[in-house]
C-alpha cells in the first residue's frame, strides 16, 4: 500500500531507521566541492516493506515531474536513483560497512537546518550531544529530479529529523558511561601503590604525594 504524505506524492515520512554520518548540527562541505549542506544516511531495514513502497512511489513521481519540466521529455533509460541496496557495494565499488547490512541505504541533504526533535516532545528541538550517528529516528524527505552537467537523476531532499529512540554510537564515538563502566570509583596510577585514606594525591610523574618533595613516608 503506498501513503502520500501530506498530499505531496514527492514526500515521505520514513519508519524508524537508523541515522549514519550524521550531520544536522553544523552544515559540512563534500570533499569534491559544493555548498555546505546539513545531511544525514538513513539506513531502512528491509523488513520495512512500507517505507521502501513509499520511496519508490515517490521517486517515480519526481521522476515524472522532471521529465515534464527539466528533462526535455527525455527520460533516462536508466535513471540513477539514491536508495541503494547494503548488502551491496557502494558506487565506489567498496563494500557497504557492517551496520547496512540487511538495510536500504540513502543519504539525504539540505541547505537548510533541520529541525531535530525527540519523539517524546516534538515543539522542542535537541541539544547537540543528544545528536549523533547511530542514534534512530523518523525523517521527513522529498525527492527531486535534477539535471546536473548534462547528467540526469533523482536526489533525496532532507526534512525534518524525529529521534526515536538511542543506538549504539557509529564512526567511532563512545560514551563515557560504555568506555569506563565497571571501572568504579578508585583508580591506582600504574606502578605506584595506592595510598592510604587521607594521604594527598599521587604525583604520576614522581611517584610522590602532590605535598611532598621527598620520598612519601606511607611508601615504606
Amino acid at each position: 500500500m503506498i501513503t502520500i504524505y501530506q498530499n505531496n506524492p514527492t514526500r515521505v515520512l520514513t519508519g524508524e531507521a537508523r541515522l549514519s554520518y550524521v550531520n544536522l548540527t553544523v552544515p559540512r562541505a563534500m570533499p569534491q566541492g559544493g555548498d555546505a549542506k546539513y545531511s544525514a544516511t538513513l539506513l531502512i531495514p528491509k523488513t520495512d516493506s512500507a517505507t521502501q513502497n513509499n520511496i519508490l512511489a515517490s521517486i517515480e513521481a519526481a521522476a515524472q515531474d522532471a521529465q515534464g519540466k527539466i528533462w526535455n521529455g527525455v527520460r533516462p533509460p536508466v535513471l540513477p536513483v539514491p536508495l541503494r541496496d547494503g548488502d551491496g557495494v557502494r558506487e565506489n565499488g567498496t563494500p557497504f560497512g557492517p551496520e547496512c547490512k540487511g538495510c536500504w541505504v540513502m543519504t539525504a541533504g539540505t541547505k537548510s537546518k533541520p529541525q531535530v526533535v525527540h519523539q517524546s516532545d516534538i515543539n522542542t528541538e535537541l541539544a547537540p550531544q543528544d545528536i549523533y550517528s547511530g542514534m534512530y529516528a523518523r525523517v521527513t524527505l522529498n525527492f527531486f529530479g535534477y539535471l546536473n552537467n548534462g547528467k540526469k537523476g533523482i536526489g533525496c531532499g532532507l526534512g525534518n529529523v524525529m529521534k526515536t529512540r538511542d543506538g549504539e554510537p557509529l564512526a567511532g564515538g563512545a560514551s563515557a558511561a560504555a568506555d569506563f563502566a565497571g571501572v568504579g570509583n578508585a583508580v591506582t596510577a600504574p606502578g605506584y601503590p595506592a595510598a592510604p585514606a587521607g594521604a594527598a594525591p599521587i604525583n604520576p610523574l614522581t611517584g610522590w604525594p602532590y605535598s611532598q618533595t621527598g620520598a612519601p613516608s606511607w611508601q615504606g
